[in-house]
């Protein structure tokens, strides 16, 4: 007996990704379908990192296309295919990187800088090229944070390579400077420190590279917001009022300039005594959680105040890496995956499909 097409996609429309809650074959994630006889091959496609997923994903697809009458067997492959997605108007993608999503507070001490290392080790993690800009020109952290010194070297003379650890491609002012030296600058001169090493960079093939911006919605993070091709913006605040006051001016910010807030991270939610196992949320209980409800934006997750976060930060072993399995490494991995999924559902940018048009004089 024959084996139709139809019947197979009837049958793979049964399994529901978990992740988007829509099944396989109307989320258009079956590529490459072939049938002939009793066998069956077949593709599946993600728009957004899943290695740990992916297993299960396959498996299930496996079942149910075996379970049609005929099919004597399946193969099942499965592949990563990050789109760009769109940006604010009139800003052209930057080259060699497909989305870049700022990870921005309105107040510093918030945990921005951990919880944007822990993002990008998180996005790697799940089978993404992931990159990390480090956009705190007077505050660099993310040198100590991702575990990485020296100097980046050029191959061409005009662009920097960027450092490399945990599967991660960084860059930041921190390489270019020694430790315990200011950088007294006023904000044009910063802003153009940034966007030089934003595009001098020599990113290959990035995904999605995380920006940890300054603190604050002056005028460097302003520029950014205005001249970067930002696919979105994740705020990170901790649930103390003086923290979410500021948490707004951010999330207005990026309103005001075209940039959509992919949702908020609750930082330093509840404390967990490791003596006696009482929680206490030592800065307020659900700020985030509401001012997310009131914006009308997702609530990405809430991190505990764990000195075990702080630790593995400050040793260049963010929670991610240092403890892959743990509480809070699947916390940020959660986060991470719920960012993903808010970039795969937005409007893809086709910019780089459509023809270059230059106008010649005729002499």
């Amino acid at each position: 007996m024959a084996v139709s097409e139809q019947a197979i996609l009837n049958a793979l429309a049964r399994v529901i990704d978990p992740n988007t809650g829509k099944d396989f074959v109307s989320g258009k994630c079956i590529k490459d379908l072939l049938v002939q006889g009793g066998k069956v091959r077949l593709t599946l496609e993600l728009g957004y990192p899943a290695q740990s997923q992916l297993a299960t994903f396959v498996s299930a697809l496996q079942d149910a296309a075996g379970s049609v009458a005929g099919v004597s067997e399946v193969q099942v492959q499965a592949r990563l295919n990050v789109a760009a997605h769109a940006v604010q108007r009139g800003v052209q993608l930057l080259p060699g990187v497909k989305n870049i999503v700022a990870v921005a507070s309105g107040k510093g001490g918030v945990g921005k800088s951990t919880t944007a290392a822990n993002l990008a080790l998180a996005l790697a993690a799940e089978g993404a090229s992931v990159g990390l800009l480090d956009a705190d020109i007077y505050g660099p952290s993310q040198p100590t944070m991702m575990g990485i010194s020296g100097r980046p070297d050029s191959e061409d003379g005009k662009t920097m390579e960027p450092m490399r650890n945990h599967g991660v491609q960084v860059m930041s002012i921190g390489f270019l400077v020694e430790p315990d030296q200011a950088m007294i600058w006023r904000g044009p001169m910063a802003t153009q420190a940034l966007e030089q090493l934003l595009r001098q960079t020599h990113w290959k093939d990035l995904d999605y590279l995380i920006v940890d911006m300054p603190p604050g919605t002056g005028d460097i993070q302003l520029t950014l917001s205005q001249r970067v091709p930002m696919t979105g913006a994740v705020v990170v605040t901790t649930p103390q009022d003086i923290a979410l006051l500021d948490a707004r001016k951010g999330i207005k910010m990026f309103e005001k300039v075209g940039v959509p807030v992919l949702g908020i991270v609750e930082n330093m939610a509840v404390h967990i005594c490791r003596q006696c196992g009482h929680a206490e949320h030592i800065f307020g209980a659900d700020g985030g959680k509401s001012m997310a409800t009131e914006f009308g934006l997702e609530y990405l997750g809430a991190l505990p105040l764990d000195m075990q976060i702080r630790i593995q930060a400050d040793g260049g072993q963010p929670s991610v890496v240092a403890d892959p399995e743990g509480e809070v490494a699947g916390i940020y991995k959660a986060v991470a995956r719920r960012v993903a999924l808010a970039i795969a559902a937005k409007n893809k940018d086709f910019s780089s499909k459509f023809p270059t048009i230059t106008i010649s004089k005729n002499t």
